[in-house]
């Protein structure tokens, strides 16, 4: 599944006495560290959208270059993403600086992320304060 990059919540709404949700459902799932996935997750993409393309002064998440952040309740996160081409000169710094950052988000245990090129990144992937900040 796609990320569509709508952003999440920036916090959950606030639990029940018994720690369900107020509505009557359930509590939202947990990682590792007893976060809620949904809270960890808004937290890893603000970590990712700290990264930048050396090239280009907006970064990667607003780019459109994440295809998708998962968040397993054991705290594992995958990402898929991309670079804006296979020849991309920082194609070894962004990967590892994505792995970094996501790291070292509170309720993460461990990040994976993984360079995909299907669906290929064009221009059309990017959010509208993206195209704001370059003048498209």
């Amino acid at each position: 599944m796609w990320d569509e990059h709508a952003k999440p919540p920036t916090s959950d709404p606030p639990a029940g006495p018994d720690g369900s949700d107020p509505a009557g459902g359930e509590s939202a799932p947990e990682s590792a560290d007893g976060a809620s996935v949904a809270a960890v997750k808004a937290q890893v993409i603000e970590a990712i959208s700290t990264v930048y393309d050396p090239e280009i002064p907006v970064n990667i998440y607003e780019l459109g270059l994440v295809y998708n952040v998962d968040i397993a309740e054991d705290g594992v996160v995958n990402v898929r993403m991309t670079l804006t081409s296979p020849m991309c000169p920082a194609a070894q710094q962004i990967p590892a600086e994505v792995q970094q950052k996501v790291e070292a988000v509170d309720g993460v245990a461990k990040a994976n992320v993984e360079i995909v090129w299907d669906p290929p990144w064009s221009m059309d992937k990017m959010s509208d304060t993206a195209r704001f900040a370059l003048g498209l």
